[in-house]
C-alpha cells in the first residue's frame, strides 16, 4: 500500500476539471467538476446538523438509490438556508451538468461550501459548467496527460478560507488487480463532524458492492473525520462522497473478505491523510494537536475523552502559548463525561524536538518547562494520556486556537 499525492483523479477512468464562475470570488477558480468514465456505485455520509443545506438534501436522495457518474461542486456560497429555491438551484445543476455530459442527470451529485443564507447565481453556475465540460473535453484531447493536474486544480478551486489544497491517493491491490483510491477535501473553519465532514470527494477504480461501499465509508468516518475538531461547529454542508467505478478489473468484492479488508485499509489511510491535513489547517492555526488516550476501558471511553481535550479552547490556546499548562487537558478529560481515575493518568507530550513526561500517577513530574515549550513550539504535537484502566485506544486531531482565527471569521463576509 502506497500513498501518493496525486488526488481524486489518481484512480482510473477518473476526470476533473476547474474554473472561475466568479459565484463569489474574483481572481480564483470556484468551481469542480468531476466525472467518471462510467456510472460509478455511490456512498455518501452527511451532516447531522439539523439545519441541512440543499446540497445535502439533494445528494442524500442520490446516494440512496446508489448510483452517480459527476459530481459538481462551487465554493464561496453554501446554498444553505436558501429554501426551495436552493433545492430548485442543485436540481438545476443536475440538469444542466448531465445534458452538457451527455449523462443522466439524476446520477449528478452536487455540493456547495461558503457563505450561509446567500442564493446561488444560476447564469453564472450554468456558464461555470459549460466551461467546465469545454476544459475536460480538452484534457481528453490529451490522452489523459492532464488528468492528474485536473484533479490538482479542482482540489485548489473548492477552498474557501483553506491555506492549501489538500489531496492524496492510494495505491493498493485487490484480486490480483492494480487498484487507486483518490480523494480531495476542503476544511479550514466551521469543523467538528458529526457523521461527515466538512467537503471530501473520493474516487476509486475498485469493483464493490454498494452496500459494502456504504458501509466502508461510514465505519472510515467514525474513527478518522468524526475525530476532527477546529472550532466545534458542525456544518450545514458536511458531506463525504465515495464513488467506485469498478475500473480497476478485480472481481468484485460482494462480502466482507481479505480484499475488503484490504479495500477499508486503503481508505482508512487515505481519511486519515486528509482528515489531518484539515485539522493541522485549521483557520489561523500553527500547529497540529493530536491526541492519544491508551489505557481505556472502551474505545468508546478513549474516543470521548480524546475529543474533548482537543475541543477545549483552553488546551487550544496553551498549544497556541507553546506551554504545557497540563492542568487543562486533565480538566477536560474530566469534564468529557466518561468516568476514570485521575490518580492514575499519565500524560506525556511529543513532537520532533522530543518527547516529555509531565505528569504521573495524576501528579506533575519535575519536568523542564523550557524542554516542553521547545516540543510544544514545532508544527506538529502529540499529546498522549494512558488512563491505566484497560487495553483500548483513540486518537482525535485538532489545532492550537490564534487571534488569526477571530480576525478570519470576524470578516468572512465582508
Amino acid at each position: 500500500m502506497k500513498l501518493t499525492k496525486d488526488g481524486v483523479t489518481a484512480a482510473k477512468g477518473f476526470w476533473a476539471a476547474s474554473t472561475a464562475a466568479g459565484i463569489k470570488y474574483t481572481g480564483r477558480d470556484d468551481m469542480a467538476l468531476i466525472v467518471s468514465s462510467v456510472p460509478c456505485k455511490a456512498a455518501g455520509v452527511f451532516t447531522k446538523n439539523v439545519v441541512k443545506a440543499a446540497p445535502v438534501v439533494y445528494d442524500q436522495n442520490v446516494v440512496a438509490k446508489g448510483q452517480a457518474t459527476a459530481i459538481v461542486v462551487n465554493s464561496g456560497i453554501a446554498n444553505a438556508c436558501t429554501g426551495v429555491n436552493g433545492l430548485m438551484a442543485c436540481e438545476a445543476t443536475a440538469e444542466k451538468a448531465g445534458a452538457a455530459l451527455g449523462i443522466d442527470p439524476g446520477q449528478v451529485l452536487v455540493a456547495s461550501t461558503g457563505v450561509i443564507g446567500m442564493p446561488l447565481n444560476m447564469d453564472k453556475v450554468k456558464a461555470g459548467i459549460d466551461q467546465l465540460v469545454k476544459d475536460l473535453a480538452d484534457e481528453k484531447e490529451n490522452n489523459g496527460a492532464e488528468s492528474l493536474e485536473g484533479g490538482h486544480k479542482a482540489a485548489k478551486a473548492i477552498m474557501t478560507t483553506d491555506t492549501h489544497p489538500k489531496e492524496v491517493a492510494v495505491e493498493f491491490e485487490v484480486g490480483g488487480k492494480k487498484a487507486v483510491l483518490g480523494g480531495m477535501c476542503k476544511g479550514s473553519g466551521m469543523i467538528h463532524p458529526n457523521l461527515g465532514t466538512m467537503l471530501c470527494f473520493l474516487t476509486t477504480d475498485v469493483s464493490i458492492d454498494q452496500k459494502l461501499l456504504q458501509e466502508a465509508l461510514l465505519d472510515n468516518v467514525q474513527e478518522t473525520f468524526n475525530m476532527v475538531s477546529v472550532d466545534r461547529d458542525t456544518s450545514t454542508n458536511d458531506s463525504v462522497l465515495l464513488l467506485a467505478n469498478g475500473q480497476a478489473g478485480n472481481p468484485t468484492i460482494t462480502e466482507k473478505n481479505e480484499d475488503y479488508k484490504t479495500f477499508s485499509e486503503a481508505l482508512h489511510q487515505a481519511a486519515l491523510t486528509l482528515c489531518k491535513m484539515i485539522a493541522g489547517d485549521g483557520e489561523g492555526a500553527t500547529a497540529l494537536l493530536q491526541m492519544d488516550v491508551v489505557g481505556a476501558k472502551t474505545h468508546q471511553q478513549a474516543k470521548v475523552i480524546a475529543k474533548s481535550v482537543i475541543t477545549s479552547n483552553l488546551v487550544k490556546t496553551a498549544i497556541a502559548g507553546h506551554d504545557a499548562n497540563w492542568g487543562r487537558i486533565i480538566c477536560a478529560m474530566g469534564y468529557s463525561g466518561e468516568d476514570f481515575d485521575p490518580a492514575l493518568v499519565d500524560l506525556f507530550f511529543e513532537s520532533k524536538a522530543g518527547k516529555i513526561q509531565i505528569l504521573k500517577n495524576g501528579t506533575a513530574l519535575a519536568y523542564s518547562e523550557e524542554e516542553a515549550t521547545r516540543i510544544l513550539s514545532e508544527t506538529e504535537i502529540t499529546c498522549k494520556a494512558d488512563l491505566h484502566l484497560g487495553s483500548e485506544k483513540a486518537t482525535a486531531w485538532g489545532c492550537d486556537l490564534t487571534k488569526q482565527y477571530v480576525s478570519i471569521n470576524a470578516d468572512y463576509r465582508s
